[in-house]
């Protein structure tokens, strides 16, 4: 793989739910949970993936990893394309690509220790035994900043937050070179936070690792990610460098979010203006024709109704779906 080429590459990935029904269980709808989007990361980078509860960030990630089989659409690692791997290469390949679960305790099985969990991955892909096996969990744990003698204590003798670092040391156990961290931070407390973020860099400064940071949390993801996507109903609608989607946001759904998020300079606060969308997030089983925001937008024009914005790249390293946008 060229040196300039990126780690993952995303194009036209869709992912459809069926919606049955009835006493024979036929398909009456579908679901368009994730609806033709296109994206890569870098080797090396963090990339934000920002969008309200529901927007399809999560089902992105399961089906990049196929935990999910995609609908359409192509998942290329290195140049190699998931969508197409089975058996064999496929687990192969799902050794450099980890994820960390949004709810640590739920993520973990309560019956096996601390030590089995973070040694399953190793096991499960011969990767050490005995002594040697011993020696790798204690180390792994470790590097998340937990005592090795952990490893042989229970999910549930630890804070969410010591969770988290455990689920953390499972996704490094293999060596991955991307880690997809699902909303890893959701679920703690707000002074456990920036610990786990804190720790999520200092370990890809060490080891060289690729995130696709996933979040509802703006500010968060203003200081962790290098580029930043924003989702909704199904759909990437702008993708950008951190600091140029955070000043200068060109899709209204983004100023919107924007303008939500909250500020900590108290005379920056008082002077921004504030914009309240009208209406509900629409269906993904009955997504709007045209834009997917359109029917909330307060821009929105009679085109916007009638024809799909296309996905273009209006200024360098900065693309948008939008018709305004200029």
């Amino acid at each position: 793989m060229p040196d300039n080429a990126p780690l993952l590459e995303v194009e036209g990935l869709a992912m459809h739910f069926p919606i049955m029904a009835g006493v024979f269980r036929r398909q009456v709808g579908t679901v368009r949970a994730v609806d033709g989007i296109d994206f890569n990361i870098r080797e090396g980078e963090t990339l934000g993936l920002v969008g309200e509860s529901g927007c399809g960030k999560s089902t992105v990630a399961r089906t990049i990893l196929r935990l999910y089989e995609p609908t359409a659409g192509s998942v290329r690692f290195r140049g190699e394309d998931i969508a197409r791997l089975d058996g064999e290469p496929l687990r192969r390949l799902r050794r450099r690509m980890q994820m960390v679960f949004q709810d640590p305790q739920a993520s973990l099985n309560p019956r096996m220790t601390v030590g089995s969990i973070v040694g399953e991955p190793l096991l499960e892909h011969g990767i050490g035994e005995g002594q040697e096996l011993v020696l790798r969990v204690e180390a792994l744990l470790e590097s998340v900043g937990l005592e090795p003698g952990f490893a042989n204590r229970y999910p549930h003798e630890f804070s969410g937050g010591q969770r988290q670092r455990i689920g953390v040391a499972r996704a490094l156990a293999l060596e991955p070179d991307l880690i997809i961290c699902d909303e890893p931070i959701a679920a703690l407390d707000v002074s456990i936070q920036a610990q786990v973020v804190n720790l999520l860099e200092e370990l890809q400064q060490r080891l060289g690792l690729t995130y696709l940071f996933i979040s509802h949390d703006l500010g968060m993801v203003r200081h962790i990610a290098d580029r930043v996507a924003v989702m909704y109903l199904g759909k990437i609608v702008e993708l950008a460098p951190s600091d140029t989607l955070y000043h200068e946001p060109l899709h209204p759904y983004t100023r919107a979010l924007m303008s939500a998020a909250p500020v900590h300079d108290p005379e920056l606060e008082a002077r921004r203006e504030r914009i309240i969308l009208r209406g509900d997030v629409p269906s993904p089983a009955d997504p709007p024709s045209g834009c997917p925001f359109h029917t909330r937008c307060p821009m929105a024009v009679p085109q916007c109704a009638t024809r799909a914005p296309e996905w273009r790249e209006l200024r360098p390293d900065h693309r948008v779906a939008c018709h305004l946008a200029e």
